[in-house]
């Protein structure tokens, strides 16, 4: 039993995957890069606020990147809230994983925690 909490508390293998439809931002300039394109694009964002201790935050990935390569009308973005503070203070960001759901520079919905089955339906609701 241990091993399986072990588990949670290592941290993700370094890189990110070169296949997935989420774009991983890493600094300031890629996180605004990537919310004025969608901005200006019109399309729905839908930003990942996790961490890499996270538990919650690690069982949901698979689903999320899975739901970036159906979606491709949708703009995925994945923020370790260690790395940009800054950015996750902005949205005001309280418990991870939080997904906001933006569209034309303004949030239209968020879902607080791993609740695949909530988030799947509000992209479906905002991305047209």
């Amino acid at each position: 039993m241990g091993s399986f909490f072990s588990t949670l508390l290592t941290p993700p293998p370094a890189g990110d995957d070169p296949n997935s439809a989420v774009v991983a931002a890493h600094s300031k300039a890629t996180y605004d890069e990537q919310w004025e394109a969608a901005k200006s694009s019109g399309k729905l964002l839908v930003i990942d606020f996790s961490a890499s201790w996270c538990g919650p935050c690690r069982f949901i990935e698979p689903a999320f990147k899975e739901m970036a390569s159906r979606y491709t009308d949708v703009a995925f973005i994945k923020i370790d809230v260690d790395e940009l503070a800054e950015v996750a203070r902005t949205w005001k960001v309280e418990a991870m994983p939080t997904f906001v759901l933006a569209k034309g520079g303004k949030e239209v919905s968020r879902v607080v925690g791993a609740k695949k089955d909530e988030l799947e339906r509000k992209i479906g609701m905002f991305r047209s």
